[in-house]
């Protein structure tokens, strides 16, 4: 097969995967039980020099199993250039301390999502901005399917 007939295909995939949890999702609002703010940079990244790579998210737990909500870029300031530097360092403060959060424990669904992702996105050797919600996705699927698959098996389901 042909790389562009490859790549067609998995962008297709992971679009129609962002559909479905958020069909899913939709279902299973009210059900919420957990949810946490998420900042990722990539390990190989500085974050002092790549605060415009950084990504925010909401991710959101019910039933064992995760939604995720990308939320908008920051924007830079219209201060100077002088001032742009202290700027950026407050802004990071900022979102790194003040999110907004409902956890019951340390180690739970979101925290287990967030180390799965981490480990899932290193195989993709850098993601554009604008294709990053979508590889999200695919995560989020991939981590709630194998905690189904999981479940079912607990049970003694041989599927």
């Amino acid at each position: 097969m042909h790389f562009l007939t490859v790549q067609k295909y998995f962008e297709k995939f992971r679009r129609d995967l962002a559909l479905h949890a958020d069909e899913q999702y939709q279902l299973n609002s009210h059900r919420v039980t957990e949810y946490d703010e998420y900042l990722y940079l990539a390990k190989s990244l500085n974050i002092q020099n790549s605060k415009d790579k950084l990504q925010h998210f909401l991710t959101l737990a019910y039933d064992g199993k995760v939604y995720n909500i990308m939320m908008p870029k920051t924007k830079h300031s219209l201060l100077l250039e002088d001032e742009e530097e202290e700027d950026d360092k407050l802004l990071l403060k900022y979102l790194t301390f003040n999110k907004i959060a409902k956890i019951s424990k340390a180690q739970n669904t979101i925290t287990r999502f967030w180390d799965y992702f981490e480990e899932f996105i290193l195989q993709y050797k850098g993601v554009s901005d604008e294709q990053f919600v979508f590889y999200l996705k695919e995560a989020e699927w991939r981590f709630n399917f194998h905690r189904e698959e999981q479940n079912n098996n607990s049970v003694g389901y041989k599927g």
